[in-house]
C-alpha cells in the first residue's frame, strides 16, 4: 500500500507545478494594461483650442501688422547690412520659404476651427430646434386651455346676466301682484287656498 501511495504523491506534485507555472488568461472584468505606443498621443481638445487662438490670432489687424513690421525690418536688414551679416540676400528665398511654410500651416489650422466652429453651430442649431419645438408644443397646450376655459366661463353665470334675470323676476312678480287683486285672477292658487278669508286685505 505504501508504494502506491508515494506513486499518487508524485503524480500530484507535477501536475500541480504545471498549473501553476501555466500562464492565467486576461480576466473579462479587468482592464488590459495600456500598450506602448509608437506614435505620440495628444489630446484632440486641447489642440483644436490651439488652434482656434491661432486662428483667431491670424484673423486680426495685429498679426497683419506685426507680419508686415517682421517683413520690412528682415528685407531692410538684407540689403542695408555689411554683406557679412546678411542671411538672406535678393530675392530673400529663405523669406519666401518661411511665408509659404506659414501659409501652409494657417489654411489647415483655420480650417479646424471652421469645423470646430461648424459643430457647435450644428449643436446650437439642434438644441434650437428642439426648444422651438417645445415652445410650440406648450403654446398649443396653453392655447386649447384658453379655448377651453373660455368655452367654460360662456356656460357660467356672469354677474350681468343675473342680475337682468332678476330684474325680469322682479317685473314679473310686480306684474303677479298688479293683477292679483283681481277677483277672477288667481296667480298663485296655493297661496291663496292656505291663506284665511280677509288675509289679503290685511296684508294690503
Amino acid at each position: 500500500m505504501a508504494p502506491e501511495r508515494d506513486t499518487a504523491t508524485r503524480e500530484r506534485h507535477p501536475a500541480g507545478a504545471t498549473a501553476a507555472g501555466r500562464p492565467r488568461a486576461p480576466r473579462l472584468d479587468q482592464p488590459r494594461p495600456p500598450r506602448r505606443r509608437i506614435l505620440p498621443e495628444w489630446d484632440p481638445e486641447a489642440f483644436g483650442r490651439l488652434s482656434e487662438k491661432i486662428a483667431r490670432f491670424l484673423g486680426t489687424g495685429r498679426f497683419i501688422v506685426w507680419m508686415t513690421v517682421v517683413i520690412i525690418l528682415w528685407v531692410l536688414w538684407n540689403v542695408t547690412a555689411p554683406p557679412n551679416l546678411r542671411f538672406d540676400n535678393y530675392p530673400f528665398i529663405f523669406l519666401t520659404l518661411m511665408l509659404s511654410l506659414q501659409a501652409s500651416y494657417a489654411a489647415p489650422l483655420i480650417l479646424l476651427a471652421q469645423n470646430r466652429q461648424d459643430d457647435r453651430d450644428r449643436v446650437n442649431l439642434e438644441q434650437d430646434r428642439k426648444q422651438n419645438e417645445r415652445s410650440i408644443a406648450d403654446t398649443e397646450y396653453l392655447t386649447r386651455e384658453v379655448a377651453a376655459l373660455r368655452t367654460g366661463l360662456g356656460e357660467v353665470a356672469t354677474r350681468d346676466w343675473i342680475r337682468s334675470e332678476l330684474q325680469d323676476l322682479v317685473k314679473e312678480l310686480e306684474e303677479r301682484r298688479r293683477h292679483d287683486g283681481h277677483p277672477g285672477h288667481v296667480v298663485f292658487p296655493a297661496e291663496r287656498a292656505e291663506r284665511p278669508p280677509g288675509r289679503d286685505t290685511d296684508d294690503r
